[in-house]
């Protein structure tokens, strides 16, 4: 089956974060590929990448950056395909700058931001994105979410030592 996400990270530094979200596409069912291209040092790679996405079948494309965060912006200029910017922590301003690259995209090239380092919520609005037109992956989406208020309910067991809120508060 041919991807429906597709993932592009700047160098291979960004592999660690890249790996936070892609278990959860893995535990949708949802196939997904990988790409490094640096929108600095291969422009040329990211803009194909970009425009050659949608005839591969990708859907939605999560552009992972730190520092500057050009990538986001580019992939975006080069596709209508939506696109999801993970800023990553460090350099001297920890991240606040690339979250501010991909935030304050120009009028006309827009790209979504999630926060520092967050490619698991990067993943799961692509895998939203993709739901929007499959109603499976819809269902999935909404056990995953019941299963992630399920582990919520279950941590409340850990206030043993605490006064906690009765049941019927919730």
């Amino acid at each position: 089956m041919a991807p429906k996400i597709g993932i592009i990270m700047g160098s291979a530094s960004d592999i660690p974060v890249v790996e936070k979200g892609t278990p959860v596409l893995e535990e949708l069912g949802i196939e997904f590929e990988v790409a490094i291209a640096s929108a600095h040092r291969t422009p040329a790679d990211v803009e194909n990448y970009a425009k050659g996405a949608r005839k591969r079948g990708i859907k939605a494309l999560v552009a992972v950056a730190g520092l500057s965060a050009a990538l986001p912006g580019v992939v975006a200029a080069a596709t209508t395909l939506p696109v999801i910017g993970v800023p990553v922590k460090g350099g001297a301003m920890d991240g606040l700058d690339a979250l501010l690259s991909i935030a304050q995209m120009p009028p006309g090239v827009p790209a979504a931001s999630v926060g520092l380092n967050g490619a698991k919520n990067a993943c799961l609005l692509a895998a939203r994105i993709v739901a929007a037109t499959d109603d499976e992956l819809t269902a999935k989406l909404e056990a995953y979410a019941e299963k992630e208020a399920s582990k919520v309910r279950e941590s409340r067991k850990k206030l043993e030592n605490l006064p906690a809120a009765p049941a019927d508060a919730y």
